[in-house]
């Protein structure tokens, strides 16, 4: 801000500091919150800025006067308090108003068409996508007795997302509104500061994170922290409490030593010490499963320095002064975070064996780690440089609404949501030497989904590192992944185990979900053709015939009406006849289908133990997939007497077609060209490999499994006796049940 401004806006403080007039109520304490938030924004915006802000507060506190919050106070003072938070990371004035306003929708008489008359309708939008998600907010609470919460609470997380992608400054209020209400939860009973702290650190740490805002965020971690387990907070407290004067100490050697190393190198740089906040620390010892006392790096360095290239540098002068701790070099500049956080980080040892983590990075790369996406207005940052914290917030968003599963349950977004909010990274190599990153954890089946969606679908097993790994493989940090597909193969619904990425589980959901649907379909259709058939019908429905029965039943979708038959909800010689009322009925013409007494039901077979025609069968009824056939011997049947109503005595139909799945156990000697031999045997008897797996056993013998198409048991003993003539690799090939 430049001299001249200064009086301007000195001015338009004092003359705008609030008075008892009939605009703005008589509120003391708020006109020293606002003469201080006022004063805070001369320092960066032009004084007409200034005073459309104190407008927006006179509006606000007259629509609030006469409401307090749980503590007592005047509510107009968490407005206020929200402003100055986004103020003191320099938000442009629209957003300070629209803080300031964010609850005027929600709770007072003034209307979206009001705020956009006097200040604009982008401040009107910005309040209005805060008010949707507040609203959902406040009608969860109310109705959590009798609604299902976890539903509300989805909803209010899928609108806050869309209300971020349509404005990023959104979740900026939004996040600014929480850690003002975390900052004063004393107020609320127990129960209540639980379930607000539990959704924090959830929701809205893990967010603040992925945006950039580390400040936030670590701040509304250990807030939650305190509020979920006060005793583990307190103990924690009274440790680093303990440790303050000597941790102090030798914080201020460290800092001392490297700043007089660094600059006898000519390398401009600031150092300064920082303290790790309560709630890191507290996880790693649960994840490490250590002791306060075990911990070496509570003691923490910032190297900051002008350019990128000095990183590195002081990078070499820190490793010179104190011996680098073992692998605990992270590059984050190279390969920086998913939300565009850079930084070297890396430890020493420093005087008698202590650990000092040490973060080195440029002023830039300063700016962005502690505000993240807030950058953009605060630094003025280049919208031409493609690593933004706000292009890689808007990417972020945009993948995730879309690869959010279609019609999924709350339970299932929230998932979704989740898996995408704790995202420490893995980094691998493709065949063509390009990087990508993952999610820790991660999968080789997530890497074949991250690659392409049919790459993913159609994987069969991995090489990693030259070497085959099934698809449940974790990957580590720098490895090469090749992936291994087949035509024939196909996502199964066990792969949900163990894959970790969203795109991948909605990837599988969404394949299995039009799997069932067609698997319905074509039931359905074999249901209503043998109906059709009994009464003699059997030339193919003309188009004009399905659209008058749709039309007369009040449907729009012919596939839909064949799922309805496939699921017991209609009959199919009931449809038969409303298709043809006149048809006469002929039972001599009726085709058998796969199982005896199944008419009119859908028909699964269990994957448990994939029976094929000609096993000794029971069948399951259930609501949710018609009757499900299992194998006589199959273990999942034990609990049928229990309830004997549900399992019916079926066998198969004399004349069944179509393949069936078989899930084979080979276990074999690790020679090479072992796979190929066993595929095509099983190619040269007429069956298809629909997914392989092979794991070693025992470095000298490897387990081969595999899940087959065949006709019947005749069928597959053929394909056994081919297997087990292969003496000099097979050891066993029984067929496996679970």
């Amino acid at each position: 801000m430049t001299s001249d401004r200064r009086p301007a806006a000195a001015s338009a403080r004092r003359r705008h500091a609030p008075r008892p007039t009939a605009a703005g109520p008589t509120v003391p304490e708020s006109r020293v919150l606002i003469a201080d938030l006022l004063g805070h924004l001369e320092r960066y915006l032009e004084p007409r800025e200034i005073e459309s802000v104190h407008d927006a507060y006179l509006l606000g506190a007259k629509a609030h006067d006469g409401q307090n919050r749980s503590s007592g106070e005047p509510y107009i003072y968490h407005p206020l308090a929200v402003t100055r938070i986004l103020a003191e990371m320099r938000l442009d004035s629209r957003s300070l108003i629209a803080a300031i306003l964010h609850d005027v929708l929600e709770d007072t008489s003034v209307t979206r068409a009001e705020i956009a008359e006097r200040f604009g309708a982008d401040v009107a939008s910005l309040v209005d996508g805060l008010t949707k998600i507040e609203r959902v907010e406040s009608g969860s609470r109310a109705r959590v007795r009798v609604v299902d919460k976890q539903r509300a609470e989805a909803e209010n997380f899928r609108k806050m997302l869309l209300a971020m992608s349509e404005d990023i400054r959104v979740i900026l209020i939004k996040l600014a509104d929480r850690l003002h209400n975390m900052r004063t939860l004393d107020s609320l009973k127990p129960e209540k500061q639980q379930r607000i702290a539990r959704q924090t650190l959830d929701i809205y740490a893990a967010i603040a994170n992925r945006i950039g805002m580390h400040t936030w965020a670590q701040e509304l971690q250990d807030l939650s922290f305190r509020y979920l387990y006060p005793k583990r907070y307190k103990a924690l407290r009274q440790e680093l409490d303990k440790l303050a004067g000597k941790r102090r100490k030798t914080i201020e050697e460290v800092r001392e030593s490297l700043s007089r190393g660094l600059g006898e190198k000519g390398i401009e740089a600031e150092v300064v010490g920082r303290e790790k906040n309560i709630y890191s620390i507290y996880r790693k010892m649960q994840t490490k499963h250590l002791h306060f006392s075990d911990l070496g790096d509570l003691y923490a360095i910032r190297v900051i320095v002008p350019e990128r290239d000095d990183c590195y540098r002081a990078l070499g002068v820190v490793h010179d002064i104190y011996k680098p701790v073992p692998g605990q070099f992270k590059d984050y500049i190279a390969i920086p975070k998913t939300n565009g956080y850079q930084s070297l980080h890396t430890q020493v040892y420093a005087r008698f064996g202590q650990r000092v983590e040490a973060q080195i990075r440029s002023r830039h790369m300063h700016r962005i780690a502690e505000t993240g996406i807030a950058s953009h207005w605060r630094y003025k940052t280049r919208e031409t440089d493609a690593e933004t914290p706000q292009r890689l917030t808007r990417q972020w968003l945009v993948e995730l609404l879309e690869t959010e599963p279609q019609g999924s349950t709350p339970s299932e977004f929230l998932e979704h949501l989740k898996i995408d909010l704790f995202p420490d990274e893995v980094y691998v190599f493709t065949p063509k030497g390009d990087i990508l990153k993952l999610p820790k954890g991660a999968t080789a089946l997530d890497y074949a989904y991250a690659v392409h969606s049919d790459i993913g679908n159609h994987c069969v097993g991995a090489r990693v590192d030259h070497e085959m790994v099934p698809l449940h493989h974790p990957l580590a940090n720098g490895d090469r992944v090749e992936v291994l597909t087949a035509k024939s193969a196909h996502p199964l619904s066990s792969w949900l185990n163990f894959c970790v990425t969203g795109k991948a589980r909605h990837s599988i959901r969404s394949h299995l979900k039009k799997r069932r649907e067609k698997d319905a379909v074509r039931l359905g259709r074999q249901l209503l053709n043998a109906s059709l058939q009994q009464i003699g019908q059997k030339q193919r429905l003309r188009t004009e015939k399905k659209m008058w029965l749709l039309k007369k039943l009040g449907m729009s979708d012919w596939n839909q009406l064949l799922e309805d038959i496939s699921s017991g909800q209609r009959l199919p010689m009931m449809v038969a006849r409303q298709l043809f009322p006149d048809a006469e009925y002929e039972p001599r013409s009726a085709q058998p289908l796969p199982i005896h007494g199944a008419e009119g039901l859908m028909i699964t077979y269990a994957r448990c133990c994939r029976p094929i025609p000609g096993d000794a069968i029971i069948g399951h009824l259930t609501t949710e997939r018609g009757l499900v056939i299992h194998r006589g011997n199959c273990p999942n049947i034990v609990g049928q007497e229990k309830h004997p109503e549900n399992w019916l005595p079926v066998e198969w139909a004399e004349n069944v077609s179509g393949e069936f799945s078989v899930d084979l156990r080979i276990v074999t000697k690790d020679r090479p060209g072992v796979l190929a031999r066993l595929t095509a045997t099983i190619a040269e008897r007429g069956s298809n490999i629909n997914n392989v797996s092979v794991e070693s056993k025992d470095g000298r013998h490897s387990v081969i499994k595999m899940t087959i198409s065949v006709k019947d048991r005749v069928h597959l003993a053929a394909i056994m006796r081919g297997l087990r003539k292969q003496k000099h690799s097979i050891i066993n090939v029984p067929r496996r049940i679970g």
